[in-house]
């Protein structure tokens, strides 16, 4: 198969909030989202869901779909386990997309954040973050967007959601890798994502050789379901630069 496009989803959804995306895209270019481990529906990476394990079941995903490149697409914790991509598998990279993601790894007061929300996840289930998820979208979100985010969250174990958010607060330092990228590169930030809001996300793009910036405006942490269409825009883009479309 051709170079294909990889879609790796954010936390703590599943590869369903890809739809939109998946939907505009299917009939022009191969696409490969997968879910991440103990996410819709998958088993478990053990009880920490680390980069690596994530990434190696993108690998798995690109394998079974016989593609031997991909352009990696991946939002938040899906930029992260694209850049572990970079690290362990870089021959499979053809080019990023980057979006509402950051390079530098949590702090000792992230990381004990998402200690205590997974002994939390695990002590009570994920019916307290699927009421209140975070800000996730932005304060212009409509309920209906606002609906979507949760059901996708209550659809995942609160296991892999514990799991997941372990496996971020170990994530290492990517910085020094991003002068390393050598494929296209697209990073992406919305001016209305107070979680991993643009002044974190922006470096990256100073970083890459050859990057280019993208933001959306008005849009809250996962762009690409607040603003489909124009996230889709941004990526046809860039899948033409690369030679996807």
């Amino acid at each position: 198969m051709a170079d294909t496009l990889l879609l790796i989803h954010a936390w703590p959804l599943d590869a369903t909030m890809w739809e939109p995306q998946e939907a505009s895209l299917r009939d022009r270019v191969p696409t490969v989202a997968p879910h991440l481990p103990g996410f819709g529906g998958t088993d478990l990476a053990g009880d920490i869901m680390t980069m690596s394990a994530a990434a190696a079941r993108c690998v798995e995903a690109l394998d079974a779909a016989g593609a031997e490149r991909a352009v990696v697409c991946g939002l938040s914790l899906g930029g992260y386990v694209a850049l572990e991509l970079w690290r362990s598998h870089r021959d499979r990279v053809a080019g990023f997309v980057f979006a509402n993601t950051r390079a530098i790894p949590d702090d000792d007061a992230g990381r004990e954040r998402r200690r205590a929300l997974a002994e939390r996840l695990r002590k009570e289930g994920s019916e307290f973050l699927v009421k209140e998820p975070g800000p996730l979208l932005s304060d212009q979100a409509d309920q209906e967007q606002w609906e979507r985010v949760r059901t996708i969250v209550a659809a995942q174990s609160p296991d892999a959601i514990a799991a997941a958010a372990l496996g971020m607060g170990e994530r290492p330092d990517s910085t020094p890798d991003l002068p390393g990228i050598d494929v296209p590169t697209m990073v992406v930030t919305s001016t209305g994502d107070t979680l991993i809001p643009p002044e974190q996300t922006t470096p990256m793009a100073d970083a890459i050789p050859g990057a280019t910036l993208e933001i959306i405006e008005g849009a809250g942490h996962l762009s690409s379901m607040e603003w489909p269409g124009e996230f889709t825009l941004l990526l046809e883009r860039h899948l033409t630069l690369c030679g996807l479309l």
